[in-house]
């Protein structure tokens, strides 16, 4: 079993900035690729940026520029430094493994954190 808890959410106004956290818990020997999805209300859940344990990043269109996502292989955590924050940013964001291996040997798939509310609102 692997857990992924965020920390960091919160209400921001325009032009902000916002950190977010993701640590990773459980018997874990390996995560390959740690990302970052949001829901905002009345829409489907969009891949906001990812990670590889090598460093390689991805990010969709709407926040090049303005988000950076790093990650921390020895304590399994994952990052987003969200800066010039815009009303459309406001979502759910939810941290995301699509795979994990375990220490066993075994291989987890879909792991997802509970969300973290981001709010931007003068």
């Amino acid at each position: 079993q692997v857990q992924l808890v965020e920390s960091g959410g919160g209400l921001v106004q325009p032009g902000g900035s916002l950190r977010l956290s993701c640590a990773a818990s459980g018997s874990i020997f390996r995560i390959n690729v740690m990302a970052w999805y949001r829901q905002a209300p009345g829409k489907q859940r969009e891949l906001v940026t990812s990670i590889t344990s090598g460093g390689i990043t991805h990010y969709a269109d709407s926040v090049k520029g303005r988000f950076t996502i790093s990650r921390d292989n020895a304590k399994n955590t994952v990052y987003l430094q969200m800066n010039s924050l815009k009303p459309e940013d406001t979502a759910v964001h939810y941290c995301n493994a699509p795979s994990v291996v375990t220490t066993e040997g075994r291989s987890l798939f879909g792991s997802w954190g509970q969300g973290t509310q981001v709010t931007v609102s003068s």
